[in-house]
């Protein structure tokens, strides 16, 4: 990867970052998670290969561990890699093809990621997550919507900025 495809995941992912800050502010077992949408937008604005898009959610991963409330932060360790490599498939499957693929890719992404989420922290903490729902589906019931939620706005926002972040990093390009 380029030193300045390294600085622009950089930079959006520590965008991301401020962004879960800000959001700690809502309480509930999980929140709305903005750095997703970022490293998306990182992803589709440089196009890296399978193992940097790896690398790309194991950071975004480690960032959102760090800076969360949710009942499981470890399991972003694992959802965040998984988005990021269905965000870089789905965003290649769709480039050229679809005017909206960085929202689509953002979006099968976020819900991957979500998913995966969910999944992780139920297995891993079935016992702490009964003591606060009644069941393992109560707990998906109340989390679902918000990884619905999270996926359609990380979606919008990846759609909204990737036009204009394009022609913005095309004209750094020409001096």
């Amino acid at each position: 990867m380029k030193s300045r495809d390294i600085a622009i995941a950089g930079i959006l992912l520590a965008t991301g970052a401020i962004m879960r800050y800000i959001s700690l502010v809502i309480p509930g077992p999980i929140v709305s998670n903005l750095v997703i949408a970022f490293y998306c937008l990182a992803i589709i604005l440089i196009v890296p290969a399978f193992g940097e898009a790896v690398g790309i959610g194991v950071v975004a991963g480690i960032v959102c561990a760090l800076i969360s409330h949710s009942v499981f932060p470890p399991a972003n360790l694992i959802s965040e890699p998984v988005g990021a490599v269905v965000c870089l498939l789905a965003y290649t499957a769709l480039k050229g093809r679809v005017g909206l693929a960085p929202g689509i890719a953002t979006l099968v992404a976020t819900l991957a990621s979500g998913a995966t989420f969910v999944a992780v922290a139920a297995l891993a903490i079935a016992p702490t997550i009964l003591t606060k729902f009644p069941s393992l589906g109560a707990f998906v019931l109340v989390t679902a919507p918000i990884v619905v939620l999270t996926a359609v706005v990380n979606g919008g926002i990846a759609q909204a900025l990737s036009v204009p972040a394009s022609r913005a990093l095309a004209r750094g390009r020409n001096p």
